[in-house]
């Protein structure tokens, strides 16, 4: 056995500490060298609703945890999650080269605030997201209770290169073929896609996109309105805010667990 070879063992035998599962991988799929997800099993008793994120880390004596969204839905039984690669990041360095069978940790409890919840009654439910930020999503667009609440479901994924909008129009895809949602996805959800790097038939940024009221055009829906219209925040640190403040300008106010109103952000999300 090689040197790597015999620490990926240790690591393996390293039992985790109290609050913590150890869990299996069950896939990998890589999209580009900055994007891939994984699955892997899920204990009987994890209980999370969807949209929620747990905090990962890999087996070993100091390791080093970060939040993740959950990107399958509640009812899955298996737990899906979708990662940016950071080359000399403490987690995503190592993370990045997992394999079916290889061992991950996850803390027992779930949290976070791009719940249903947290959301006031309304028509329209949006959901803006950049990069990996699509992964609650990728949750919610899978569960039933989203359909029930909100009349019309638009995604919005913005990423640098369209090769990164892979898992997105893949897990769109799926979803409106799956048996549970597929009916509902297919009449219910708009999935809207831009590129802020590449040639592509939607470029800019989403918040430029909402701004010049291009975006509602594209999709011929009305501007937002408290009345109808409940978001979801998702990315970079700085589309959070600038997204944000989009919607505090037209007349949405944050909500949150204890206290549901017309937009969500998570604030957790790095990446």
């Amino acid at each position: 056995m090689n040197i790597m070879a015999h620490d990926a063992a240790n690591a393996a035998e390293v039992a985790p500490p109290a609050g913590v599962y150890a869990q299996t991988v069950a896939e990998v799929q890589h999209y580009t060298d900055r994007l891939f997800r994984f699955r892997m099993t899920r204990p009987a008793s994890f209980r999370f609703r969807s949209g929620e994120f747990v905090m990962i880390g890999l087996p070993g004596p100091k390791p080093v945890w970060r939040a993740y969204s959950i990107a399958s839905p509640s009812w899955d039984d298996q737990l899906e999650f979708f990662s940016i690669k950071v080359p000399d990041g403490p987690l995503t360095s190592q993370l990045q080269k997992i394999q079916p069978g290889d061992t991950v940790w996850m803390r027992k409890k779930a949290t976070g605030t791009l719940v249903l919840d947290a959301l006031l009654p309304g028509k329209r439910l949006w959901m803006f997201s950049t990069g990996t930020g699509i992964a609650p999503f990728a949750s919610l667009v899978r569960d039933p209770e989203t359909y029930e609440k909100f009349d019309r479901v638009i995604l919005t994924h913005t990423c640098r290169q369209v090769a990164e909008l892979r898992y997105g129009e893949e897990l769109v895809a799926a979803t409106k073929d799956d048996p549970l949602v597929g009916e509902f996805a297919r009449n219910q959800l708009t999935h809207f896609t831009s590129v802020t790097r590449e040639p592509y038939p939607r470029q800019g940024r989403i918040t430029d996109l909402m701004r010049s009221g291009e975006l509602f055009r594209m999709l011929d829906v009305p501007p937002l309105s408290p009345e109808t219209d409940r978001g979801m925040i998702c990315g970079s640190m700085e589309m959070l805010r600038d997204t944000k403040a989009i919607l505090e300008e037209a007349g949405l106010t944050e909500g949150a667990n204890n206290k549901p109103a017309e937009f969500v952000v998570e604030r957790a999300f790095v990446g």
